[in-house]
C-alpha cells in the first residue's frame, strides 16, 4: 500500500444546511437537497465509507481493517474495533441547535456514546460566530428557567470567529454553530447528540425537531465557562491534544516545504487549502485521506497549502 486511501463522501441532509460544499470544495452534491454534512471518513453500521480508486476500489473501510489490521492501523490493533475517528465537513447555512454530547461517565446510562470533537473554521462569513460553553456566572437553575422562557441564549457563550481558528469541543460542553460557517470537524466515532434547545425551529418535515432536555441537563458541564478558540501561527502547530486524538496543522509553501509522516501508525490527512502531494497521489482541497500504518509518506505542497494531520487515535 504505497498510496493514500480515498473515500466516497456520504452526504447528509440537514435543516440548517445549504449548497456551499459545491462552491467551496468543488463537490457534486445530490440535486435539490439541503446538505449540511459530508461524512468523509466513517465506520458505522448506518454509514460506512467506501474506498474510491486504487487497489481497494469499492471496498469498505471496515473490510480492509478486518482483513489486515496491522497494515492499516498498526501493531496490536483489534480488528473488531471500528475505526475510531469520524471526519465531517459542515456547511452551516443556518444556526445549529444548542446541544451537548454525553461524557464517557454518563453515556452508558443514557444509552449513548461519548463524543469529543474539534472544529476547524475553514471559511466563514464576516459576522459568523460560535456558541461554546456557558456565560460566566450562569447556573443550572438559570439555564432551566431560561429554557422555559425561551431566552436561553443569555446563558451561553457566543463569540465571533475568523477563518483558521479552531476549538476543541469536549463531551459535556454545551455548543452550537452559528450560520455562515464552513467547518472541518474531527471527532470520535459517535453519533449521539442531545438537543437542549432549537430556537423554535421546525425540521425538514415541518414539525418541531425532537429535544432531549433531560439528557442534556445530565450531560452539561456546569463549570465550563467561556472557552475560546485558538488562532495558530503559520507553520506547524498543535490544534488539539486530547485522549481521543491529536490534531496537528501544517502550512506549507509551494515546492519548498515538506513534512515526513513515518510508518507505524495510521494517520488522517485533511487538506483545507491548496493541494498536497502525498507519496504518488495529489490530494486536493477538501479531501481527507487515510495513510495506512504500514507506509511512510512525504507531503509536499504543489501550491501554498494548509493540511491537518490527525493521529494518536489507535
Amino acid at each position: 500500500m504505497s498510496k493514500p486511501i480515498y473515500f466516497k463522501p456520504i452526504y447528509q441532509e440537514r435543516v440548517w444546511g445549504g449548497r456551499n460544499l459545491d462552491r467551496a470544495l468543488d463537490r457534486r452534491l445530490p440535486d435539490d437537497k439541503v446538505i449540511g454534512e459530508s461524512w468523509d471518513v466513517v465506520d458505522r453500521d448506518e454509514a460506512m465509507s467506501l474506498i474510491e480508486g486504487g487497489e481497494h476500489d469499492g471496498r469498505s473501510l471496515r473490510e480492509i481493517i478486518v482483513e489486515n489490521p496491522t497494515a492499516i492501523m498498526g501493531e496490536g490493533y483489534d480488528p473488531e474495533r471500528p475505526f475510531p475517528i469520524l471526519v465531517k465537513w459542515l456547511d452551516c447555512s443556518d444556526r445549529l441547535s444548542l446541544q451537548v454530547h454525553p461524557p464517557a461517565s454518563i453515556a452508558p446510562e443514557l444509552g449513548g456514546e461519548p463524543k469529543t470533537e474539534n472544529w476547524y473554521i475553514a471559511d466563514c462569513a464576516g459576522n459568523a460566530s460560535l456558541i461554546v460553553g456557558l456565560r460566566n456566572g450562569a447556573t443550572r437553575e438559570e439555564f432551566e428557567e431560561r429554557l422555559e422562557s425561551g431566552t436561553l441564549e443569555a446563558c451561553v457563550h457566543r463569540f465571533p470567529v475568523t477563518p483558521g481558528e479552531s476549538i476543541l469541543v469536549e463531551s459535556g460542553r454545551i455548543h452550537a454553530i452559528d450560520a455562515g460557517n464552513l467547518i472541518l470537524e474531527i471527532q470520535q466515532n459517535s453519533d449521539t447528540t442531545y438537543r437542549a434547545y432549537d430556537w423554535g425551529r421546525v425540521g425538514l418535515d415541518g414539525s418541531p425537531r425532537q429535544l432531549h432536555v433531560d439528557q442534556s441537563l445530565k450531560c452539561i458541564d456546569w463549570n465550563d465557562f467561556e472557552p475560546s478558540a485558538i488562532k495558530p501561527e503559520d507553520g506547524a502547530s498543535v490544534l488539539a491534544d486530547c485522549p481521543e486524538f491529536r490534531l496537528l496543522k501544517y502550512d506549507l509553501k509551494a515546492g519548498d516545504d515538506a513534512i515526513s509522516l513515518d510508518a507505524g501508525a495510521a494517520r488522517l490527512v485533511s487538506v483545507v487549502n491548496g493541494c498536497v502531494r502525498l507519496g504518488e497521489a495529489d490530494v486536493p482541497k477538501g479531501a481527507t485521506v487515510l495513510l495506512p500504518a504500514c507506509d511512510g509518506f512525504d507531503a509536499t505542497a504543489l501550491e501554498d497549502a494548509t493540511l491537518l494531520v490527525t493521529d494518536r487515535f489507535t
